[in-house]
């Protein structure tokens, strides 16, 4: 079974424009992004999908393979099937690996690779992670302030997703009965799951949460969550400057995740 991995990057952030091209630690966001993608296993692809020429002389310039997609794209999934398409990428599975993670651990995205060859049935997967009841908290905490900090998954006992959301679920009526899983925001998917999704229109769920996944489950499409540990290492994205010196400390107290491609 091969993979490839898309990485979706866009210059006109309205937070951050700019954003790919920041440096971060000496190395700019994209290629640290680039780096992850290289370094995972069974992915046989890694193509840069952008809609600035910019960043596409950019990743050519630090040997990746980059491809122009339309500015009209609306998320990072559109902009993964514009590239399947422009790129003509015949891997079965495709991997959505957003340009604003540097510190995506390798083994998350082969963690999801490994799902998906194990079980054909899976249309699309994403990843999940348990946590403590101190993570719990800081959530909690974090929500007080930024309500729609962090997504919560709650799946049945094949672990297929039943609902995520920027609640934390499930309520503990009864504490110690279940788990609290967050949602990392990556995605897998056939060829043929991503071809469908792009169909659908944004759903009533989807739009009141402001949670992509949730169009493909009021459709009907089933998502594998993929239980996932980040091994000590820390999560983090880079929404908006401020994220950088926050990114670059993780770095400093905890190493380089990958080193260079």
């Amino acid at each position: 079974m091969s993979a490839a991995i898309i990485i979706p990057a866009r210059y006109g952030s309205t937070r951050f424009p700019g954003k790919p091209l920041a440096l971060v630690a000496g190395v700019t966001m994209l290629e640290r992004v680039w780096r992850v993608a290289k370094a995972v296993e069974g992915a046989t692809r890694v193509v840069i999908a952008t809609d600035d020429q910019r960043l596409c002389d950019h990743a050519h310039s630090f040997g990746a393979e980059a491809v122009m997609t339309p500015e009209s794209c609306d998320n990072g999934t559109e902009r993964t099937h514009a590239a399947v398409l422009a790129a003509a990428i015949k891997e079965d599975i495709i991997v959505n690996l957003q340009g604003d993670a540097p510190l995506t651990p390798p083994w998350v995205l082969e963690a999801m690779i490994a799902e998906m060859a194990a079980d054909p049935s899976v249309q699309m997967a994403t990843p999940v992670v348990q946590q403590s009841a101190a993570m719990i908290e800081k959530m909690r905490a974090n929500k007080q302030t930024n309500p729609g900090s962090g997504t919560t998954a709650v799946f049945d006992k094949d672990r297929n997703a039943l609902y995520f959301s920027k609640l934390i679920l499930p309520y503990m009526r009864k504490s110690g009965v279940a788990e609290v899983y967050r949602h990392v925001g990556l995605y897998a998917f056939r060829q043929a799951g991503l071809a469908h999704y792009i169909t659908l229109p944004p759903t009533p769920l989807e739009q009141a949460e402001g949670l992509e996944q949730l169009r493909a489950l009021e459709n009907g499409m089933s998502i594998r969550c993929v239980v996932v540990d980040y091994r000590g290492r820390t999560h983090a994205s880079i929404d908006a400057p401020d994220d950088v010196p926050i990114v670059e400390a993780i770095i400093a107290d905890e190493g380089e995740l990958v080193g260079a491609a």
